[in-house]
């Protein structure tokens, strides 16, 4: 899973737990490590949506200004199908001192 450059931060932080996308399909499964320049992202849980579910407060707790904002970023290619992801940061696993 990607995110603008300007959400990173809050999810490197914990701010940021979930994220609305429109796809055809899920593209994560629940328990899914996916990578960020930094540490990753495991995936907790998703499910599917409708539009009306897409409260300013839920785009707000994804990390957005509200939910036109939110709308803007969230569809990728021609799906039509919403999910809600939630998930949780794993930070980079620290180098073992040598010995």
């Amino acid at each position: 899973m990607l995110f603008t450059k300007r959400l990173r931060e809050g999810v490197r932080r914990g701010d940021i737990t979930s994220s609305i996308r429109i796809w055809k399909s899920p593209r994560v499964k629940v328990g899914g490590r996916y990578r960020m320049e930094e540490g990753e992202i495991q995936v907790d849980s998703i499910e599917p949506i409708g539009f009306p579910d897409i409260t300013p407060a839920l785009a707000r707790a994804s990390g957005f200004l509200g939910v036109l904002d939110l709308l803007k970023v969230a569809k990728h290619g021609s799906g039509d199908k919403i999910y809600l992801v939630r998930f949780h940061y794993i930070p980079p696993a620290k180098p073992k001192p040598r010995r």
